[in-house]
């Protein structure tokens, strides 16, 4: 951490200055730069987080091109820094946070709007939204890890599953998916992952799905089927389009299908199973209960490629490569 030193009428003011990746305005990959920018200011009920590696998720890319300009109420401004996930240690608090001490490894599911997110040496983030990293989890695991998980445990929470009841992952090799397929097997459920690629397909059965099928290239309606001759009981839906719409038929009519709000093409028929829509959820309650099923079990965050942080366009670019698992940047 450096600093710059700004004149004013008033005289100098020491400014903490910090590495980033930034937008000056919403376009294309080429529009992300690195630059030194000011530190966030910490508020009373803040983390000050010292970035080690943060998630790269599509939704990056379409807020690069401007898609969630003011959907939070709030005008966007420049210089823009990207970034949902993010983990490190901590390097300051708040005057009202008790729970953490400087030094601790962190991760957090944070928003970039209104004061920045990931894509930088230090970000800052109300402490309600930060965890400790479990023990189990390497702290590059742990960056790339918080929305994707919590988006999965807030899906499997909503289709109320019990043990033994039947679940159709799509998109199971992705990042939601593949950690929906780990979440869903600790608590019991019996799971067929809808995949990509043999690479996908083969990360899905190493991490316990009961069998897994290659959307792209085989028949989902039928092994749906094969696996559950009656129906399955529910489906969590991590990508659209024609061959999601077409195997949501396996669904027994009193199913249910949950489809996380962001994901499209949104779903256009009902096969007569509820579906719902739905946001992950983020707070302190839901993190302390994906930390406890992480302590209790063997989770993996798979992480195709990690880019330095100065590569993040190279990052966004791979967005549009098949890959399995989820992309990271590796900032400090």
């Amino acid at each position: 951490m450096e600093s710059r030193v700004e004149r004013t009428t008033g005289g100098a003011i020491v400014v903490p200055q910090m590495n980033a990746v930034v937008l000056d305005r919403f376009g294309g990959v080429d529009e992300l730069s690195s630059r030194r920018i000011p530190l966030p200011q910490v508020g009373d009920d803040d983390v000050l987080i010292r970035v080690e590696f943060a998630g790269v998720g599509s939704w990056d890319a379409g807020e690069r091109e401007g898609e969630y300009d003011g959907v939070f109420g709030i005008a966007s401004t420049f210089p823009y820094v990207l970034g949902w996930d993010a983990a490190g240690t901590v390097a300051a608090v708040g005057r009202n946070v008790t729970r953490f001490d400087v030094g601790e490894r962190v991760y957090a599911a944070t928003m970039p709007v209104p004061r920045g997110g990931s894509y930088a040496e230090y970000a800052v983030v109300e402490a309600e939204f930060v965890a400790r990293v479990p023990d189990r989890l390497s702290t590059g695991q742990a960056g790339a890890m918080p929305w994707d998980a919590l988006t999965a445990l807030s899906g499997l929470d909503l289709l109320g599953l019990r043990p033994d009841e039947t679940l159709m992952v799509f998109g199971a090799s992705g990042g939601i998916g593949h950690m929906a397929v780990q979440l869903a097997r600790h608590s019991g459920i019996r799971v067929l992952a809808v995949a990509s690629g043999d690479d996908g397909v083969a990360l899905a059965r190493r991490l316990g799905a009961d069998d897994a099928v290659d959307g792209r290239r085989d028949d989902v309606l039928a092994a749906a089927f094969e696996f559950a001759p009656g129906g399955l009981d529910a489906a969590l839906v991590t990508v659209g389009g024609e061959v999601a719409e077409r195997s949501l038929r396996a669904i027994r009519k009193s199913g249910r299908i949950a489809w996380p709000n962001g994901v499209l093409p949104a779903p256009m028929t009902s096969p007569g199973a509820t579906l719902s829509h739905y946001d992950g959820d983020r707070s302190r309650t839901a993190t302390d209960r994906l930390n406890a099923i992480i302590e209790a079990s063997h989770f993996e965050v798979h992480i195709a490629r990690t880019f330095p942080l100065e590569r993040a366009g190279d990052a966004h670019r791979a967005l549009n490569d098949h890959y399995v698992g989820k992309l990271a940047l590796r900032v400090g």
